[in-house]
């Protein structure tokens, strides 16, 4: 099992190829404000910014685009003097981080479904718009629509953006938290990124 990658035949880099060539948001997709808060010399709440956030990447053959709301280091997280803002400012982050947190907004091309893969992690999934089929390596599948939620427990799967039969963009959160090794039937499942891998490698 811990040499096991699924098939991610079905992932076909010529859908929707080229679609977002401009930077964030996708066309047509609005455009998302993240605010961060703080406090001043009398502990009350301030707004340090307000921003696009700090890292974009498009991925694919120009098929989606990744936007990192914010990511942490450590569990619990050190606020004091700014440290995390500092943090999430400076690293962009890979897949996740060990004992820290990434919150990932990606925006997806017509009809575009990702490779099959699996984030050794917990993974909260929310369909901010349009319509998602998640796809699980055993064949089962959920369709999700705008405020529906998954709870990605190390499983494998892949995403496909059916949003308008396939004919308009869709965009998707993720808060991707560290987990402990997973063991099935005595085998630790390992993390496998197919064709998502040269975007998350080396950071």
């Amino acid at each position: 099992m811990s040499t096991q990658h699924t098939s991610s035949a079905d992932f076909d880099p010529r859908v929707s190829a080229g679609y977002i060539s401009t930077g964030w948001p996708a066309p047509g997709l609005r455009r998302t404000v993240r605010h961060i808060t703080g406090h001043n010399a009398e502990g009350k709440g301030i707004f340090l910014s307000t921003d696009c956030g700090d890292h974009h990447r498009i991925m694919g053959n120009q098929q989606a685009l990744a936007n990192i709301i914010y990511s942490t280091k450590e569990t619990p997280v050190e606020i004091n003097g700014d440290a995390d803002v500092k943090y999430a400012k400076e690293n962009e982050p890979g897949l996740h981080i060990h004992n820290g947190s990434v919150v990932r907004m990606i925006d997806f091309a017509p009809n575009v479904m990702s490779p099959m893969h699996r984030a050794v992690s917990l993974d909260y999934g929310i369909v901010i718009e349009g319509e998602f089929k998640l796809i699980l390596d055993s064949g089962e599948e959920r369709i999700m629509h705008p405020g529906d939620v998954s709870v990605q427990r190390a499983s494998a799967h892949k995403w496909h953006n059916i949003s308008g039969n396939g004919t308009l963009p869709g965009r998707m959160m993720w808060i991707l938290l560290d987990c402990k090794n997973v063991v099935v039937n005595g085998e630790k499942l390992e993390e496998y990124l197919g064709e998502l891998e040269p975007y998350y490698e080396g950071r």
